[in-house]
């Protein structure tokens, strides 16, 4: 019946929440009934889903002040029990399971704990329950918390192997100039190559941490990766069921998937740049080399300097000659070794080419 047979939903604060910061349930109820008539057709499904923070600020009355970090972690801890109970009576009305996901970046950030939590999730999709993921925010910090949850989104897409990410937002898609003047139309498909960074407003959302070009630069990560992406609005009666039952006949922004889809190792790799222990720095001739159409590792000969302290399988920045970022890799060896090594012809790659993803 679709096209897809798994799909990521991230619903954003915006959408599940009122002026005021109140959860909307109208809107939360909505969606879940698209969902569970979604998955009652075989559709397997993973929400990401915001609005902890925003629910929870509603809920009680803070004595005093509070830094950004602690007001996050005291909203975040009231508004995830409120937002995952409403979720829960709203799926068993349809007698859908349902479970929680709490993660952090630094959860995923080695191979072996981002396995276990791809096991995880992959469990409750074959038992017909439907995960709602989410960022930890009562122990996440500032430097250690996602971007927003459309980073959140795109992490989960790549690790679950899905076929599409929607992203919901509260407005129709990416436009082609501001979406307030009359004049700007929503651009309903981007290639992967086309650059669109000129058309998109900065402005971070009311209840939300990220934007609307954190979202674009997230979609294209994600389509090269083989998955499609949609930017839509969640507050679309029925936007679920409009994107997948009538492809092309609602509002929205798709993102065309690359044809090439990566490994799941490649896949983690190339959302882990946030999780970089250091940079190794190379030459002109090793960037070129990287760059070609044939598939090479980074060998010690074209390394001209190593910042940073990682210890061997960390995951480190590959910086040209031009200081510019052009791939994200696993290390074979510590960075002590790798100056040692760096210059020096005869020696196994310092990032074999199926631990690097270039950008």
């Amino acid at each position: 019946m679709y096209r897809f047979k798994r799909i990521a939903v991230k619903v954003g604060s915006n959408v599940l929440t009122r002026a005021n910061g109140a959860l909307d349930l109208t809107r939360m109820s909505s969606l879940v009934d698209q969902m569970a008539e979604l998955q009652q057709n075989g559709l397997e499904i993973i929400l990401i889903s915001s609005g902890a923070v925003a629910s929870g600020r509603g809920e009680i009355t803070v004595k005093g002040k509070l830094d950004d970090v602690s007001s996050r972690q005291l909203y975040s801890a009231v508004g995830q029990a409120k937002l995952i109970n409403r979720y829960y009576d709203f799926f068993s009305e349809h007698g859908v399971a349902c479970g929680q996901v709490l993660t952090t970046k630094e959860s995923l950030s080695t191979r072996r704990h981002y396995l276990n939590q791809k096991n995880c999730v992959g469990v409750m999709l074959e038992n017909k329950v439907i995960p709602i993921m989410n960022e930890n925010d009562t122990i996440s910090v500032t430097e250690l918390m996602f971007t927003d949850n459309d980073e959140l989104s795109g992490l989960i897409s790549a690790m679950m192997n899905v076929d599409a990410l929607i992203i919901l937002s509260n407005v129709d898609g990416i436009y082609d100039g501001p979406p307030s003047l009359p004049s700007s139309h929503v651009i309903a498909v981007i290639d992967r190559e086309q650059e669109m960074v000129d058309c998109i407003q900065t402005s971070q959302s009311a209840f939300g941490r990220g934007g609307m070009l954190t979202k674009y630069r997230i979609a294209q990560k994600v389509a090269s990766e083989g998955i499609e992406v949609i930017i839509a609005n969640g507050r679309t009666e029925n936007i679920l069921l409009k994107i997948l039952e009538t492809d092309g006949q609602v509002a929205c922004t798709r993102f065309l998937p690359s044809p090439k889809a990566s490994s799941g190792v490649k896949k983690w790799i190339a959302h882990s740049g946030s999780f970089a222990k250091g940079e190794i720095h190379i030459n002109e001739n090793a960037a070129k080399a990287l760059l070609g159409e044939k598939a090479t590792s980074l060998l010690p000969i074209g390394i001209v300097a190593v910042d940073g302290h990682f210890e061997k399988d960390d995951i480190v920045k590959v910086i040209d000659n031009k200081k510019n970022e052009i791939g994200i890799g696993k290390v074979s060896y510590d960075s002590a070794k790798v100056a040692e090594l760096m210059g020096k012809k005869g020696n196994k790659p310092v990032i074999h080419y199926d631990y690097l993803s270039l950008i």
